[in-house]
């Protein structure tokens, strides 16, 4: 934790857990440029969501802010469709989670605990998990079972 890059910005402190941003790069690797950083923002206090990435993303852990004149509370996560100018202005003390990258091509499959571009994948991904094919979690002891639809 400690060799990750702080970033201080207008009464917001930033961790960069991965990625680039604000000038700054995580020594975490990653397989694409993207950026995922922790904010805590002091109360009427404006960030701007970095540009570089087609997609990107705020998530509200923990208090509120306005995203384009848009209230968002704690549990939401908000989607930014292009790579506009764009500014989280917080309304109280807020911890957030901000995320970018670059745009998947073609279709995403989901269910469960499981993504896929292959719907094939998916459906051999809950056998396994079924079937207890999956690593075990490390720490872990309990085991949850595959939801039935």
């Amino acid at each position: 934790a400690e060799m990750l890059p702080i970033i201080e910005k207008d009464g917001a402190t930033m961790r960069l857990i991965a990625g680039t941003a604000f000038g700054q790069t995580a020594p975490v690797v990653t397989k694409s440029p993207l950026y995922y950083l922790e904010l805590r923002a002091s109360a009427d206090c404006g960030v701007p969501i970095p540009p570089e990435h087609e997609d990107r993303a705020i998530y509200v852990v923990d208090g509120s802010l306005s995203v384009g004149g848009l209230a968002i509370g704690a549990g939401h996560l908000v989607v930014l469709r292009d790579s506009s100018e764009a500014e989280v202005n917080a309304t109280e003390g807020s911890h957030l989670m901000l995320l970018g990258g670059e745009r998947l091509t073609g279709d995403r499959h989901i269910w469960w605990n499981f993504v896929s571009s292959s719907q094939d994948r998916l459906e051999h991904a809950k056998r396994d998990w079924k079937d207890g094919r999956f690593d075990k979690v490390p720490g872990e002891t309990e085991f949850i079972p595959l939801p039935e639809p």
